[in-house]
């Protein structure tokens, strides 16, 4: 099993920045992919990046730019630049393994507004 929480979150104005941070517990040696995904109130979860345990790094096309994704092993970051009113949602991590699945953290909330 694999435990996310994820953290950073919280109110920015238009134009701000934030970084969200996400770290692994529990089995983590059985941890491949790490990802990052958001869902805004009342639509469906996005995919933003996903990190592969060897480095690979890839974007949704929305998201290159402004947002940049990063693993340390166990750990996973998403700076936050240039931060928009539609960026307002709940950002999730997620964890992909061979043998259990994918897990998934609680998510952590981000409101962009003036």
């Amino acid at each position: 099993q694999v435990q996310l929480v994820e953290s950073g979150g919280g109110s920015v104005q238009p134009g701000g920045s934030l970084r969200l941070s996400c770290v692994a517990t529990g089995n983590i040696d059985s941890i491949d992919a790490m990802n990052w995904y958001r869902q805004a109130p009342g639509q469906q979860r996005l995919f933003v990046a996903f990190m592969s345990r060897g480095g690979i790094i890839n974007y949704s096309d929305s998201f290159k730019g402004r947002f940049i994704a990063s693993r340390d092993n166990n750990k996973i970051y998403l700076q936050m630049n240039n931060l928009k009113p539609q960026d307002t949602a709940v950002y999730y991590c997620s964890a992909e393994t061979k043998m259990d699945g994918d897990f998934w953290g609680q998510g952590t909330q981000v409101t962009v507004s003036s």
